[in-house]
């Protein structure tokens, strides 16, 4: 049903359950998706933390492969 230069009835009383039920709903919503929220940070962080032990981890291997090289060729280099 048309109201007013086009308006419509069924527009009108969609927006309205919107608002009447925003009240209700936006609550719900969000106690769904604050947990959801904050396993994903949890997440995010866990990798990260367990990210930066592989990364020292692989630092500290290649250093000691460095001064085991470093070594060997001063070894090498007072024995000629």
């Amino acid at each position: 049903m048309k109201l007013f230069n086009g308006f419509d009835v069924g527009s009108l009383a969609i927006g309205v359950g919107v608002v009447l039920l925003a009240p209700v709903i936006v609550p719900i919503i969000g106690s769904v998706l604050k947990p959801l929220a904050k396993g994903v940070i949890k997440g995010g962080l866990l990798a990260y933390e367990g990210a930066k032990v592989s990364i020292a981890e692989t630092k500290e291997t290649f250093e000691d492969i460095a001064a085991e090289a470093k070594a060997e060729i001063a070894q090498t280099g007072t024995e000629k």
